[in-house]
């Protein structure tokens, strides 16, 4: 276990909280085998089916239950690649199938009466804004935010540059609000934050926003815009894709803007779409118009 959480970490690139989430799944999966004396590679199909069943007695969600799952597929195909194991007693058992939804987003006069909320007047507004703005324009993840550093930022193309999920490099565009606030933020209130740290926003102290700290600058302006929905910056990013969608955007490009690996993980919003393929097929198919 010890030498696939390194493999992660150095080959893989996994980020922080990924890599703990890996090895607190794979903790709980050692006490298990402890509790009935098996030891790792002794373990069978049937072990896991018995682990399986231990973690739904304890009233894991299907979506723990996958995450766990998953943590032991990758740490069972690395044992058996590196010759520590001669079989994957996981090979033959699937994941639980999970429902496919999408979180509360905001409508467009929703953010329209957030992103009013900070006051350009102070440091604090200013830094908010341009924050609420760039989560709306391009998406990000909240640790992608706030691993941001100034020079991430062209003025020159209105373009960020990203790294996401796997130290992952992608260039993300924003609209021309956005990178005009980035600009001024960056040249005029940036410094009076006095930074000790290379983040792009900063503290009162002048590190880097925490992800805590960020959740909590969107709590307070989406209550101050008296939106009662529960809202958190990843809301932002949902609210960013299905407004794209809802625009005439296509998948794949909404796809490469998230920085989804596989365009599964973006197909939970084309429910947006109904409606507008419902109003292009009655427009032009001869039936309909007929």
């Amino acid at each position: 276990m010890d030498g696939y959480l390194e493999y992660l970490l150095i080959e893989r690139g996994l980020a922080e909280n990924t890599l703990a989430a890996y090895a607190a799944d794979l903790s709980d999966f050692a006490g298990f085998l402890a509790q009935g004396g098996i030891d790792l590679e002794a373990a069978t199909e049937q072990t896991l089916f018995l682990y399986i069943v231990d973690l739904r007695r304890r009233g894991l969600t299907s979506r723990t239950l996958s995450r766990h799952l998953s943590a032991l597929r990758g740490l069972f195909a690395h044992g058996v690649a590196e010759g520590q194991l001669a079989v994957d007693p996981l090979r033959y058992l699937e994941n639980p199938k999970l429902p496919r939804t999408l979180p509360d987003v905001l409508t467009r006069d929703e953010m329209a009466a957030v992103l009013a909320r900070p006051d350009l007047s102070d440091r604090l507004g200013f830094r908010d804004r341009t924050m609420l703005e760039l989560l709306y324009a391009s998406g990000l993840r909240v640790s992608e935010l706030c691993g941001l550093r100034p020079l991430d930022f062209d003025p020159m193309t209105g373009l960020v540059r990203v790294f996401g999920k796997g130290s992952k490099e992608r260039i993300v565009p924003v609209h021309d609000t956005a990178a005009k606030l980035l600009a001024a933020y960056i040249r005029d209130w940036r410094p009076a934050f006095r930074p000790v740290q290379d983040a792009l926003f900063l503290n009162r102290s002048g590190k880097g926003l925490t992800r805590q700290a960020v959740w909590k600058v969107v709590k307070r302006h989406v209550a101050e815009a008296g939106i009662r929905k529960d809202i958190s910056p990843h809301t932002f990013r949902h609210s960013f894709a299905t407004h794209l969608l809802d625009g005439g955007a296509d998948l794949r490009t909404v796809q490469m803007l998230l920085g989804h690996a596989d365009i599964a993980a973006t197909e939970i919003y084309t429910h947006v779409q109904a409606d507008r393929l419902r109003q292009v097929h009655r427009s032009h198919h001869p039936r309909s118009r007929s």
